[in-house]
């Protein structure tokens, strides 16, 4: 029995393996807790594994490619067109098990535990915001009971529910909810605390890491985008292009062609969010600095602006930085105004 190919299904406890050998013949269906994990697959000679890349799977790829495995990582969305009936562990396996071999399959690059380190300070620092936004805006609606307007803005809400802490609101509450109004002020002040704390070590690690620091001087991308950018993007030179990187990312129009005929819809959304929100992000902060300082923007936005309404201005020039994004990362230059494109024959 010589297994050339397996597909395994990743879950908590339970792992569900499906292998074939060279003429294509099940050879192994069975399910694995997770301390057989490693056992199994030590004993077996090196072969191609397919894995769906979600949570632990590169923390897996990694430890099957110390075995000496041709490990790969798909996306769960290529992968279900191979389901060929109801959900289950072991029909999943078998799919992963086909779709690994297609030649046509586009794979996910392990990242390794310095990437996920770093990455970790982002998802984190996300949640954080979130949970911000919502003790901000429960404040909001609890003083908004009595009568009480917070002015919009994060700056303003701080400052007032940090003045509540200290007794200087002046405001008549009742005692009860003045209660609550401390506990969501201690609260949100705590969580902006961290934030700041992660946003310190995320500008520390930006300052300490070439790739992200040649990224800083891209308009629109700051410390936080350009180390969230080193960080996920393992390989550049995966993508053939600009655009196949801003498609990645999910900043290029759907296309709904048939006949002849194009038609381009709006931007896919697909790929990393958090990636695609810094981009859209720096590109709205790029707009603001338009309206005060013009010559700061570079031209192409700001003819861009000139012709399109706001948004999707917007989300075009954070189209067009993931694709210079993409071009310092494989030439690994840093960013230039005045850099004219090559014209290849």
């Amino acid at each position: 029995m010589t297994i050339t190919t397996i597909g395994l299904d990743l879950a908590k406890n339970v792992f569900q393996v499906h292998a074939i050998d060279e003429a294509g013949t099940v050879v192994v269906r069975k399910a694995l807790r997770r301390v057989q994990v490693i056992p199994f697959f030590t004993k077996l000679a090196p072969c191609l594994i397919g894995i769906e890349a979600c949570g632990t799977s590169h923390y897996w790829a990694r430890e099957l490619q110390k075995l000496g495995h041709d490990v790969r990582l798909m996306p769960p969305a290529y992968v279900k067109a191979y389901v060929k009936r109801g959900k289950t562990d072991a029909a999943d396996a078998e799919a992963i098990c086909e779709a690994v071999m297609r030649p046509t399959m586009r794979f996910v690059p392990v990242k390794s535990r310095e990437q996920q380190a770093e990455l970790s300070l982002h998802r984190v620092r996300s949640l954080i915001i979130k949970q911000r936004t919502q003790l901000i805006n429960m404040a909001r609606g609890h003083l908004a009971e009595f009568g009480i307007c917070i002015p919009q803005g994060i700056n303003n809400a701080l400052h007032l529910l940090e003045k509540s802490l200290d007794g200087d609101m002046g405001m008549d509450l009742p005692e009860p909810a003045h209660a609550m109004l401390l506990v969501l002020a201690r609260q949100a002040l705590l969580a902006h605390e961290q934030i700041r704390d992660v946003d310190r070590q995320l500008h520390v690690l930006c300052r300490t890491n070439d790739v992200a620091h040649r990224l800083t001087t891209v308009p629109g991308v700051g410390p936080v985008g350009a180390a969230a950018f080193a960080a996920a993007v393992t390989d550049p030179g995966q993508f053939k292009s600009g655009r196949q990187f801003a498609a990645w990312l999910g900043l290029t129009p759907l296309q709904n062609s048939s006949g002849g005929k194009e038609r381009s819809g709006r931007i896919s959304k697909m790929g990393d969010k958090y990636l695609r929100k810094l981009l859209v992000v720096g590109a709205t902060a790029l707009v603001r600095q338009f309206k005060i300082r013009p010559d700061r923007v570079p031209p192409s936005f700001a003819a861009l602006l000139e012709r399109k309404p706001m948004r999707v201005a917007t989300v075009a020039m954070a189209n067009k930085m993931a694709r210079i994004i993409w071009a310092l990362l494989t030439r690994g230059d840093t960013y230039q105004a005045n850099h004219v494109p090559a014209i290849t024959a």
